[in-house]
């Protein structure tokens, strides 16, 4: 599979908020267990919904700005944007009938 492009708080206003596509946020840190049990599901997801849903990764340690601005409080927390806002948000390990 291939990974999935990772964003920061220099570039999510251009490549999330100005999407014309539904974004799918990541919000991940490299030392949370719960987060690597739901890497491959959100790579999964990714490749299913290719052209339809963009799907992308945020290190909540590199990027905190943006991770307080979204009240992002636990990790892994999935945001889904559209048209440039939250619409959705799964918090902990989902599997891939939940996402």
């Amino acid at each position: 599979m291939a990974s999935l492009q990772t964003v920061n708080d220099a570039n999510f206003q251009a490549e999330v908020l100005q999407s014309e596509l539904p974004v799918l946020v990541d919000f991940y840190a490299d030392w949370c267990g719960p987060c690597k049990m739901l890497a491959p599901v959100v790579e999964k997801v990714a490749s299913q919904y290719s052209g339809k849903v963009k799907v992308v990764k945020l290190n909540t340690d590199d990027s905190q700005q943006t991770a307080q601005k979204y009240q992002v409080r636990g990790i892994p927390t999935l945001l889904l944007f559209q048209v440039g806002e939250p619409v959705d948000r799964k918090v902990g390990y989902v599997n891939e009938a939940e996402l």
